[in-house]
């Protein structure tokens, strides 16, 4: 079985300028606007980092899952971490087992959906998914729309880490671990870290006042000096690590 990182999804009041300043700093395509998340009050934007996602989320009424997590993070941030395996089936046992509640769990012909509740895993919202013939990373994911493979991906290879903040970083890696079926490891400075088969999972303290949630990710781009300059032309930081719709995006090469 594996398990990878394949999209993150942040929360923004104002959709837009976040997307806009996505683009602008990595020099992507414009993503896909997903007509079903209106169910959820939502309206969104899917944007293709190399083979992985970045999804934008906006509240468009009252009374939603987004809006109130605006209001908990105090504005905009990092929302969600949705992982992709091949097979739900050991994953779900291992989630029974803990007895964590889920949010969304749902079965179509070619994608299924599996939403953890925060409350149960700490940190923020884990998501593991299936795409039926999506073992590929150039293949089909469902929530990036039927054409994602031709928006502009050649300035980025993808995501390579994230970043989840919580008041006791060791228990809710375990948690996370455990649901995932990949071990605990501690890393330097007091961090505990996930490892996946594309990317890393990483829990760190609380430290920017805002409580627990998705604080950050790693990018790896094609040219750190390119990203960065652009980054600063747009007003949203000044070296490698800046901030994009309230999430701490980290760049490498």
């Amino acid at each position: 079985m594996w398990i990878r990182l394949r999209q993150i999804a942040l929360v923004a009041k104002d959709l837009d300028p976040v997307v806009a300043d996505l683009r602008a700093v990595f020099g992507l395509g414009e993503g896909y606007n997903d007509p079903g998340v209106d169910t959820f009050g939502l309206r969104n934007a899917v944007v293709p980092v190399g083979a992985q996602f970045i999804e934008v989320v906006s509240p468009v009424r009252d009374n939603t899952a987004g809006g109130r997590y605006l209001e908990r993070r105090g504005g905009d941030g990092g929302y969600m971490v949705i992982l992709q395996c091949d097979d739900h089936a050991p994953v779900k046992a291992r989630v029974d087992a803990q007895r964590v509640r889920k949010v969304v769990e749902h079965d179509g012909d070619h994608y299924r959906i599996m939403q953890l509740h925060p409350r149960d895993t700490g940190g923020t919202f884990l998501e593991i998914d299936v795409q039926v013939d999506g073992e590929s990373m150039d293949g089909p994911w469902e929530p990036a729309g039927p054409t994602w493979q031709q928006q502009r991906t050649d300035t980025v290879h993808g995501i390579t880490a994230a970043e989840i903040q919580c008041e006791n970083p060791d228990v809710v890696a375990a948690k996370w671990s455990a649901a995932i079926g990949a071990p605990v490891q501690q890393a330097v400075l007091g961090a505990f870290t996930v490892p996946l088969d594309n990317a890393t999972l990483r829990f760190v303290a609380v430290a920017d006042g805002r409580g627990e949630g998705l604080g950050g990710i790693d990018v790896r781009v094609r040219d750190v000096a390119t990203t960065t300059k652009q980054a600063a032309a747009r007003g949203v930081g000044d070296g490698q690590t800046f901030l994009i719709g309230g999430l701490r995006i980290r760049v490498l090469s």
